[in-house]
């Protein structure tokens, strides 16, 4: 069976009662859904970070992931800039010390 090349861009967005978070998660939604054909949510997870000051935080995140039609290796500037992009207006969107977005390899089976 043969295996076909994807790119995974990860947002971790913190899991927040307050509108704005839900907001940009479904824009989120939308984005990847119009852009790459569809998204995955993934809601009510648990994490936990060190802050800027040190102290070990612990939280709840809600996970939004796309696979892109996209090669690591042969599309590596065009994937750092949307990483990036999408890193960025996360960031102007939500009060938060820090945003992840994480981009990874992943292989579907092709029948």
């Amino acid at each position: 069976m043969p295996l076909s090349e994807k790119v995974r861009v990860e947002i971790y967005v913190p899991d927040l009662p307050v509108q704005t978070y839900q907001d940009l998660l479904e824009s989120l939604e939308q984005e990847f859904t119009h852009t790459f054909g569809g998204s995955t949510v993934v809601r009510g997870l648990r994490g936990s970070y060190l802050s800027r000051l040190g102290s070990a935080m612990r939280d709840r995140v809600n996970l939004i992931y796309s696979d892109l039609p996209l090669s690591l290796q042969g599309d590596r500037e065009l994937i750092s800039h949307y990483a990036d992009y999408i890193r960025d207006a996360t960031f102007a969107a939500l009060n938060e010390e820090a945003v992840l977005v994480a981009v990874i390899e992943v292989y579907h089976a092709q029948v």
